[in-house]
């Protein structure tokens, strides 16, 4: 039996360990499998075959004397921004083969162990900042402001301690809820004006799966019944461990589960202005920037997208009503993520329409609904009714704006293409 290629078996490892970073960059499948074809044609191997699914990566290569099978398992851990934007750079290298696959393979274990680019500290107050916009934007009370800090500052201190700890991975949103449920309600206990409305959610919106069953919702749109499927179903059943650990907490304190949705603390909102809820956007910003490491120059890239998506989606709920908002939101922040990475040469649009996703996604409504469930049956799944419609609006938000961005820069295209057959036509003539 002749022996294959040197490099087959480099090329065949640099493929399944860059489908398993595009996974954790939130990718979706079909787009990856695409990707991973491409690549492999552009290192000779002409006669391959991957087929992704979220949680394993399988690839098939022929070098012409033999075929080559492996299967790698998924994604441990999802990736922060500036790790999403080497990942793109290093896959568009791999596309035109213009780094060999040995080499591909050393980059990606650097990405993987690139230390996050303000610290350890950086990320902690990242989270303390990214969830004081999103109460901002709650419009609750100053007392409320100051516990959505300090919570946020606590998750983000639990996330650090527990990154790049796999088998921590599922309990770790559980412990966390469980933690936030049970400060606030001891705080509420001993008189101090909270509200567990405006206060339990924000510290843990990284934890909320919006984004998660919003791709799934797109996945199935497109025919990946696997992918999609099991995106959402794993999505409910991390709100359902959310809502778990929420009554968990509130329980140790003495609370019962009903108390999590109706011990609200009589509290007096801020009378924002007109410039409140940009100001509260703004801030969940530069926190989403902090916290996930962001790359350079990226910062008003981001701020960009997620204002567009939000005043989107505050112009449909005017207009409309909230459960069809986040279809507008993400038909902004969708086309814009790629004109800017496309024409302005800015940061890869996953990078940028990340964080409009987890604004606008109705993960903070869904873990209600599921809340609700604990003591009032009816209203949580009339609210998980709701939740859907919202999921499903904001997954044909994201498709709508991706075909509109490819239908009008491919007619463009075609636009610019004729005028340039024209003045090479006009040229022609005049040497004539």
């Amino acid at each position: 039996m002749t022996t294959p290629a040197p490099d087959t078996d480099a090329i065949l490892e640099f493929l399944f360990r860059l489908g398993q970073a595009q996974l954790a960059c939130g990718e979706q499948t079909a787009q990856v499998e695409l990707l991973l074809r491409r690549i492999a044609s552009a290192y000779g191997m002409r006669r391959s075959r991957v087929v992704v699914f979220p949680t394993a990566v399988f690839v098939s290569l022929h070098d012409g004397t033999q075929e080559r099978v492996t299967l790698a398992e998924g994604p441990t851990h999802r990736l922060r921004l500036d790790q999403i934007a080497d990942v793109h750079a290093l896959t568009q290298s791999a596309e035109s083969a213009d780094i060999s696959a040995r080499q591909g393979i050393e980059r990606l274990s650097e990405i993987l162990k690139k230390r996050a680019r303000f610290g350890s500290a950086g990320s902690v107050v990242g989270h303390a900042i990214l969830t004081l916009g999103l109460a901002m934007v709650l419009k609750p009370s100053l007392f409320n402001l100051l516990a959505a800090v300090v919570l946020g500052a606590i998750v983000g201190l639990l996330k650090l301690v527990n990154q790049n700890r796999p088998v921590l991975a599922v309990p770790t949103p559980v412990i966390a809820a469980a933690l936030v449920s049970a400060l606030v309600f001891l705080a509420l206990k001993h008189g101090l004006p909270v509200d567990p409305t405006y206060v339990l959610v924000p510290p843990l919106v990284t934890f909320l799966p919006g984004a998660m069953l919003s791709l799934g919702m797109v996945e199935l749109a497109y025919g990946d019944m696997v992918s999609g499927s099991s995106r959402l179903i794993t999505g409910f059943v991390q709100l359902v461990l959310l809502a778990f650990g929420f009554a968990a907490g509130a329980l140790l304190v003495g609370y019962a589960p009903n108390d999590l949705i109706e011990a609200a603390a009589k509290t007096e909102a801020f009378a924002w202005g007109s410039w409140g809820p940009w100001a509260a956007v703004f801030v969940f910003g530069l926190g989403v920037y902090v916290h996930f490491s962001a790359p350079q120059n990226s910062l008003w890239w981001v701020l960009l997208v997620v204002l567009a998506a939000f005043a989107a989606q505050r112009l449909a709920t005017a207009l409309l009503n909230s459960e069809v908002s986040g279809f507008f939101g993400m038909l902004v922040a969708t086309p814009l993520g790629y004109l800017i990475q496309t024409k302005f040469r800015g940061p890869p649009a996953m990078v940028t329409f990340l964080p409009a996703f987890w604004l606008v996604v109705p993960g903070s409504l869904g873990l209600t609904s599921v809340t609700q469930l604990l003591s009032d049956r009816a209203a949580g799944i009339d609210g998980l009714v709701t939740v859907v419609f919202a999921i499903t609006s904001i997954a044909l938000g994201t498709l709508v704006g991706a075909s509109l961005y490819k239908a009008v820069t491919e007619h463009f295209g075609w636009w610019r293409l004729q005028i340039g057959r024209v003045g090479s036509y006009v040229r022609r003539a005049d040497r004539r």
